[in-house]
């Protein structure tokens, strides 16, 4: 790859090898009894251990008058539980989802944020496989509350939108509704967090390997301005980190309102 070609550098006859799909490829680290163990794997390892070891730390030994790690933690769960869930469910209802969505946010999160960390320097959520399974997750979720809540017959009229009211264009809301809830929704729920982080990191890499590759002659000016750009793209992407796993448990809940939902 260009970024371990320390010589490789504008008018040296050294082309621009351009990021892509590769960047995302990883060898294994090693093979447990015939499973492989890769950087993506070992970072999502690494967050859930980050996230139990953070919550462990800040509420195993928990005092009235909570300590600076115990008071960052009652904010990050308190920002969850009442700007996410208690917004969407209630206090009543939501109660028993915040543990869930906590997890949730905090994991989504923590998996993004490897991006701009050294060394590690890669979102976990860029690769698809995870995002997909934590909708599924939800989605799971989302259909044993809507059978739970609503019975069998119940829950066949909510995932396809029965109305008899409807008349004639019944079949096809039928089939709309269907399509949408059972297929559509898990769809956008995981990609929506995968190609936003993908994207996100392929721009990073992209500026970050242009400016070593114009730091030859005149083209030194323009890696000057492909740095500033990795800087201005990486501040960019913290923001976007926090706004997807946001987005994401916000749409968990309100999959979970709308299961627990009497009309909809």
């Amino acid at each position: 790859m260009l970024a371990f070609e320390t010589d490789c550098h504008i008018f040296s006859g050294c082309g621009f090898d351009a990021p892509g799909l590769h960047n995302f490829v990883f060898k294994p680290l090693f093979t447990i009894g015939g499973y492989e163990f890769n950087k993506p794997m070992l970072l999502a390892l690494l967050s859930t251990v980050v996230v139990v070891g953070f919550f462990w730390a800040a509420f195993g030994k928990a005092k009235v008058v909570p300590g600076k790690l115990q008071m960052i933690g009652e904010a990050g769960y308190d920002f969850v539980r009442r700007g996410l869930v208690y917004d969407a469910l209630g206090k009543k209802e939501g109660d028993k989802y915040v543990p869930f969505m906590v997890s949730l946010f905090f994991f989504v999160w923590i998996m993004n944020l490897w991006s701009i960390v050294p060394v590690a320097a890669f979102p976990v959520t860029s690769v698809i496989a995870f995002p997909v399974g934590l909708a599924a997750l939800v989605y799971i979720l989302w259909v044993f509350l809507t059978f739970k809540k609503h019975g069998f017959v119940g829950a066949l009229k909510n995932i396809t939108g029965y109305d008899k009211s409807l008349g004639w264009v019944l079949p096809l809301i039928i089939v709309i509704e269907f399509l949408s809830n059972m297929i559509i929704r898990p769809f956008t729920h995981a990609v929506r967090l995968f190609a936003n982080m993908f994207a996100g990191h392929l721009l990073i890499v992209m500026f970050t390997v242009a400016s070593w590759y114009l730091l030859n002659g005149v083209g030194v000016v323009y890696a000057g301005a492909s740095f500033l750009m990795t800087l201005a793209m990486t501040a960019f992407e913290l923001f976007i980190q926090a706004v997807q796993a946001y987005v994401f448990v916000l749409l968990a809940c309100n999959y979970v309102q709308g299961a627990l939902a009497e009309h909809h």
